[in-house]
């Protein structure tokens, strides 16, 4: 009686890809974690408290999404 055995490697491209991809996933969830932080520590500051750090309430979303670019930037 033959057996015939096949075994599959993954292409080193292949496997260069799939690292790259876990890469990306990883820096953007990250990134999308900053954002949220951001916004919701900035979020729970009292208009007071904006104005002292120069902010206005409208301008959360924007420096959020900056600190969340900087990330990346490093």
């Amino acid at each position: 009686m033959a057996v015939a055995t096949t075994q599959a490697t993954l292409n080193s491209t292949q496997t260069i890809g799939f690292a790259s991809v876990i890469k990306t996933a990883k820096t953007r969830f990250a990134r999308y974690r900053l954002y949220r932080r951001t916004f919701n520590e900035l979020s729970a500051l009292s208009n007071r408290e904006l104005a002292d750090l120069g902010l206005h309430r409208s301008a959360i979303r924007r420096v959020s999404l900056q600190a969340a670019q900087e990330y990346t930037a490093r």
